[in-house]
């Protein structure tokens, strides 16, 4: 079987790959993949993060063993992890987390399954955009966070603004309310 996984990124608005892959290949295969797909080297730590529809995390797949004690029963390792050992749902999502030092992640889902091929190798289908820096220092990091959180904060402020008007609630007309909005539905 051959898996296609599309992979897009928050920090980077047109970044946008497309990866086919054997279904048998292993996690650490599909990391080198997506290394060579943005141009990164593959010798930084990263994890894949099998996710439900609402992108929270829920088994990790880790570049490292992490130990096997009762605590990491959803733990598993790229290289003795084929893909469809976890991956069995078109739709299903995964983080790929290539900076662990803040936290950056790829948004991967799984687009197509096709039963009738195989793969030897992984194969970059589709790229557009450049992709995020693998690496970014602290200080940059924090500067862009603060940015982030200054124009979320002003942003936050106008939208107030606009909502609640100086009038009291008690001045508007209760049966005109939804005047406006009576031809939407």
């Amino acid at each position: 079987m051959i898996y296609s996984f599309r992979i897009v990124s928050d920090e980077v608005d047109d970044f946008k790959r497309e990866i086919k892959i054997d279904a048998e290949a292993s996690f650490l295969e599909l990391r080198d993949a997506i290394c060579k797909a943005c141009g990164w080297s593959a010798n930084q730590m990263s994890s894949f993060f099998l996710c439900n529809s609402g992108w929270e995390k829920q088994k990790e797949v880790t570049l490292e063993d992490m130990g096997s004690d009762e605590s990491m029963k959803n733990l598993y390792q790229m290289s003795d992890t084929a893909l469809a050992d976890l991956m069995e749902i078109k739709g299903q999502r995964m983080l790929f987390t290539f900076d662990y030092f803040t936290d950056r992640s790829l948004y991967m889902e799984l687009t197509d399954i096709d039963p009738a091929k195989n793969m030897i190798d992984a194969v970059c289908v589709y790229g557009k955009g450049d992709a995020p820096r693998q690496e970014i220092d602290i200080d940059e990091f924090d500067l862009q966070s603060d940015t982030i959180a200054s124009m979320a904060a002003d942003a936050e402020m106008d939208l107030d603004d606009d909502m609640y008007p100086d009038e009291s609630i008690d001045d508007i007309d209760a049966d005109n309310t939804y005047s406006d909005y009576d031809n939407i539905y």
